[in-house]
């Protein structure tokens, strides 16, 4: 069993993040002579692909979100610690998390940064408040209570102008998060709601999904663009293109069309934004600390070997790196932390590794709605039924866990084959918590259930060396 020479033990490996990066490395990492601790600031391992239809009442957040502690329970060298990481030192070697008031730091030998990405409103910040992202479990809940939530207030309103408001729904990126979103909505709102309401009817919904881009889904070939696009307006989708939001308040929308310049106003309650990520603020923290470069998405630039320059201990992974443009998806986190967990496990045990990442397409795919879907699988183009069951098997394929599998495939049956979605509970504290957290910044007492008031606690260190105190 490999031992540092100073300290007498095993080799440290540390990751931050628990999504596809982080999480497949770990698991890789699981007969290497390394000691992992693995900080994430969720206790869970989030299949963010199905977060829009945790959104809609498909599945349940539980479904794509099983425990991290589950999934690495039988892995030994493996540890779990939550918390915020709000520090990295590449001269000391050292991770620095936040969690309810007490910091604690984290020393390592090899360090995955695997800490994904944001919503990004390309500078208008502002625009969260009114419509929310699709990057998280608090996201996909506050989207379900307002979306539902749209339905019942309109059922209980009398003027006209007021229902029409409610009952529109505008979904703001055209790329594969926003065209499942849209043709959900759609869906739930021509299907699963018939003849839930007597003042209202659902089908009457508008469901806009615009983009400033000149197509739906950007990434896929033309033939599956069109194919798509076809698809969203059987089921009643309006798509708007070349449209550029310009101002986002609680009414609605103000849009500049690209083409003539021309500037209009879409009133709507529910606002969903689908376009554009921002990398983790560690990104440029690395980056200031190692004389390289980010992009405007905040992903730093790494090495052919996903390493930093000057520090082949650190690799960086998934969404915060920029190598050979490759796509923010999921495939790239996982092929990433894959070879990154094999470059540490053959440096560890003293075996040749390869020299350079290489990426290998599985193509794209993306759901348009029951039965309905596109897949770019390069040289092979599917549309229809096939690609949408060709969807399903990949889908769940990637989830975590046998029950979580389970769980997910009797969810579609109820939803595909029926009319029915079992997740249709919506609280008005998911709808607002956010804001309210938000409102309250600073004043919000952090610690209120956890016993740390006041000033932070002294920090706890992580295998310390034995010269420095371990709290």
């Amino acid at each position: 069993m490999p031992t540092n020479p100073t300290t007498g033990r095993r080799p440290r490996v540390v990751i931050i993040g628990s999504g596809f990066g982080g999480l497949f490395a770990a698991q890789r990492l699981r007969k290497a002579d390394v000691d992992i601790t693995l900080v994430a600031k969720t206790g869970h391992h989030l299949f963010q692909p199905l977060l829009y239809q945790v959104a809609t009442g498909i599945i349940s957040e539980g479904e794509i979100a099983p425990p991290t502690r589950d999934i690495l329970k039988k892995q030994q060298n493996a540890t779990v610690i939550l918390g915020e990481v709000v520090d990295i030192d590449l001269a000391d070697k050292t991770v620095t998390s936040w969690l309810l008031g007490r910091e604690t730091v984290h020393e390592y030998d090899h360090l995955i940064v695997a800490a994904g990405a944001g919503q990004s409103y390309f500078g208008n910040s502002q625009f969260s408040q009114f419509a929310p992202g699709m990057k998280s479990v608090d996201d996909a809940l506050e989207l379900r209570g307002r979306i539902l939530g749209a339905f019942e207030m309109a059922e209980a309103a009398t003027d006209p102008a007021e229902i029409d408001r409610l009952l529109t729904f505008v979904v703001v990126g055209a790329g594969p998060t926003g065209v499942e979103m849209a043709g959900q909505i759609a869906e739930l709102a021509r299907r699963t709601l018939k003849r839930n309401f007597r003042n209202i009817d659902p089908k009457s919904a508008r469901v806009i999904l615009l983009d400033a881009a000149p197509v739906v889904l950007p990434p896929f070939a033309e033939k599956l663009q069109k194919n798509a696009a076809e698809q969203l307006r059987g089921i009643g989708v309006e798509i708007q293109l070349g449209a550029m939001v310009t101002g986002l308040d609680a009414n609605g929308l103000d849009i500049k069309d690209t083409g003539d310049g021309t500037t209009r106003r879409i009133t709507a309650a529910t606002k969903i934004w689908a376009a554009g990520v921002q990398a983790s603020p560690l990104g440029a923290l690395l980056a200031q600390q190692c004389d390289v470069q980010v992009d405007r998405a905040g992903r730093v630039e790494v090495q052919p070997d996903l390493t930093l320059p000057g520090h082949p201990e650190v690799f960086v992974v998934g969404d915060m790196m920029s190598l050979d443009k490759l796509p923010g998806v999921a495939q790239v986190a996982i092929q990433g932390g894959r070879f990154a967990a094999d470059r540490i496990a053959a440096t560890v045990a003293g075996k040749s590794h390869k020299e350079k990442f290489e990426y290998f397409d599985k193509g794209s795919m993306a759901t348009i709605s029951r039965y309905k879907a596109v897949a770019d699988l390069g040289k092979i183009k599917v549309t229809g039924f096939l690609a949408w069951a060709m969807w399903l098997l990949v889908h769940l394929v990637y989830i975590v866990g046998f029950k979580s599998r389970l769980t997910t495939t009797f969810s579609w049956v109820v939803s595909f084959l029926g009319k029915g979605r079992a997740q249709r509970v919506a609280t008005q504290q998911q709808v607002y918590g956010r804001l309210a957290l938000e409102k309250l910044g600073p004043d919000f007492e952090v610690a209120q259930s956890g016993g740390l008031h006041g000033s932070a606690a002294d920090p706890v260190r992580i295998d310390a060396p034995a010269d420095r105190t371990v709290a």
